[in-house]
């Protein structure tokens, strides 16, 4: 397969700790190019991660007419505007998560992917993991029993950085935008369904914008069963997955992140014991850009169509609704 392209609009952390290595480490992917609003900035980026070409616009690179896919690690709020200009330039699109600000500009961003007839996909990394088909088939298989609850965790803390963009309510700050989309979109993939109520109480900071620091809440889903959850960027590091059945349960103790120095594998209890399941280290950059790679090349169809971005984002609304207005919102 001929190399497939990248471009990267933006400089972020996300993109030169992660993102641009999983793409260098990918069968099918190449970084190209990557864009700054300073051309020093880029340039400086590119000599560090030896990419080729640097822009000092994002205009620039989505002119380049080499340049086949991008990926967008802008601020939240900058989302909608530059997937649909990519959209416009005939670029294939990986944008990073949240898709947008609303599931109404999610499903604009989508229209506007699919009147131009390009690949469009929202960066939840952790599903490109073959340990997820694994959890999946142990659940199906009947081994711990039917589910009765999954409770997911992402928090680290960070607040003593007071001019990061996670703490700029205009810009999509917050800790539900930030890391509370991971269990959500977690919990909506293993059961395959979505939820039908959303409660969330939230610590909302007067230091921080008023973005919600730290966020607890519960969607209800069908038959009884519920995600519970909490998320924070204000608090200690932790990044968990339990799926809670009647008769055992599975415990993912790095569910969504994994360190170099951390392993993927993860735990099945059962009136029979313990047990690890061991799965191999992987690069889920990697992975998912190779998923895009071969939807570009090859035609498959993407594992996470870009419409599920926009079903999670209408519960990431009511979750947002539901802790600024403390209450429970039907979604």
């Amino acid at each position: 397969m001929k190399k497939i392209l990248w471009g990267i609009i933006g400089c972020a952390g996300i993109a030169k700790h992660s993102v641009i290595p999983g793409i260098q480490k990918s069968e099918t992917g190449e970084v190209a190019a990557i864009a700054s609003r300073g051309l020093d900035k880029a340039k400086q980026t590119a000599e560090e991660l030896n990419i080729p070409t640097a822009y000092g616009s994002y205009e620039e690179l989505l002119a380049d007419p080499t340049i086949e896919v991008v990926y967008i690690p802008l601020p939240n709020h900058m989302h909608k505007e530059w997937v649909i200009r990519a959209a416009e330039a005939g670029k294939h699109v990986l944008c990073e998560k949240p898709l947008a600000l609303t599931a109404q500009e999610a499903q604009e961003m989508v229209a506007a992917c699919e009147k131009a007839g390009v690949a469009f996909a929202e960066a939840f990394m952790y599903r490109y993991h073959p340990r997820y088909n694994v959890i999946h088939d142990i659940i199906q298989s009947g081994e711990i029993g039917e589910i009765r609850g999954i409770h997911g965790t992402f928090t680290f803390n960070n607040a003593k950085d007071k001019n990061n963009i996670r703490y700029k309510q205009d810009w999509g700050g917050g800790s539900l935008y930030d890391v509370g989309v991971y269990p959500i979109s977690a919990a909506r993939m293993l059961l395959n369904e979505e939820p039908q109520a959303a409660t969330v109480h939230a610590l909302l900071s007067e230091e921080h914008d008023y973005v919600d620091m730290m966020a607890s809440g519960i969607l209800e889903f069908n038959k009884g069963v519920a995600l519970t959850f909490d998320c924070g960027m204000w608090a200690a590091f932790r990044n968990t997955l339990e799926v809670l059945g009647t008769d055992g349960r599975i415990e993912v103790p790095s569910a969504f992140v994994v360190n170099q120095d951390e392993r993927d594998n993860f735990f099945v209890h059962t009136k029979d014991g313990r047990r690890e399941v061991e799965v191999p280290h992987l690069n889920q950059y990697a992975l998912q850009a190779d998923a895009i790679g071969r939807s570009i090349r090859n035609g498959e169809p993407l594992p996470f169509p870009a419409s599920d971005a926009v079903l999670n984002m209408k519960v990431l609304d009511a979750c947002l609704t539901s802790a600024r207005e403390r209450r429970r919102v039907e979604i």
